[in-house]
């Protein structure tokens, strides 16, 4: 099995590593109901968008 000729410096190994790590989901409360949802999508709790009714939420 072959080996590396060269050691892999920092830079190299953080490098390649910036995108190891995880985000949080960001959340927002909804101006209609106040529950949390995410961002720019339609609140699945009441169905409101931008202050207007999208979906008719069956309870």
């Amino acid at each position: 099995m072959p080996t590396p000729k060269k050691r892999t410096t920092r830079s190299k190994r953080d490098m390649r590593r910036a995108h190891d790590f995880l985000t949080p989901n960001t959340s927002v409360k909804c101006a209609n109901c106040g529950s949390l949802k995410l961002p720019h999508v339609v609140c699945s709790s009441c169905g409101y968008y931008k202050g207007e009714e999208v979906v008719v939420v069956k309870n």
